[in-house]
């Protein structure tokens, strides 16, 4: 009798487990379909469809960054983004609703960051992303919404956005965790205010 209940309490500890195993592995497939996949927990506006992943550019890294755009503003730089992928810009934009915007092809580079030009140690160690860390290595992701006080942080929208796709980034472009970056990690940058450091730290502290 003890044996069976012993095994009972073995399994009630596993079933939580179960769903959530299986939630994480539907995640990685789906990260790496093509067309515009229907994700779970994220609504994505694709103006970029994925193609084939192993056509996308190497992306190595994940840059987060902040627009001083209102709330409403992620849609219009997505879709002026998706006019001209070069230009100043990322390809992935969220809203401050939780939004997601897909602007750009995988396998073009818009123009993002200042070249890792960061190297005083003073958020990370910048050794090894002292102008290593680039755009042409690296998928950018712009939360909007931070105008007229650009130290206002992420809405609770954004922030369970961001949970789901810096997963499904990571899953598609195998990046390690410790590849996620707040833009003024890598870079000298507005000194009001510390861009996209609240959205990499939690993505760090969220782990696997």
């Amino acid at each position: 009798m003890m044996i069976f209940r012993l095994l009972a309490a073995v399994l009630a500890a596993l079933l939580p487990i179960v769903p959530a195993a299986a939630a994480d592995a539907e995640l990685a497939r789906l990260a790496r379909a093509s067309g515009t996949p229907d994700i779970p927990g994220l609504k994505i506006v694709w103006l970029a469809p994925w193609g084939d992943v192993a056509s996308a550019r190497p992306w190595r890294n994940i840059i987060v960054h902040q627009t001083e755009g209102p709330a409403g503003s992620a849609r219009g730089g997505a879709q002026a983004q998706a006019k001209n992928p070069t230009r100043r810009g990322v390809t992935v934009w969220v809203e401050t609703d939780g939004t997601v915007y897909w602007a750009v092809a995988e396998n073009l580079v818009p123009t993002h960051g200042d070249g890792a030009n960061r190297n005083d140690n003073k958020y990370i160690d910048n050794r090894p992303t002292y102008r290593q860390v680039v755009r042409d290595n690296s998928i950018g992701v712009e939360f909007a919404g931070n105008y007229p006080d650009v130290t206002t942080g992420p809405t609770e929208a954004q922030v369970a956005a961001w949970k789901i796709l810096v997963k499904v980034l990571r899953a598609r472009y195998d990046i390690p965790l410790d590849r996620v970056y707040a833009h003024n990690w890598i870079d000298y940058k507005d000194a009001r205010y510390c861009e996209g450091c609240i959205l990499a730290t939690m993505a760090r502290e969220w782990g696997e």
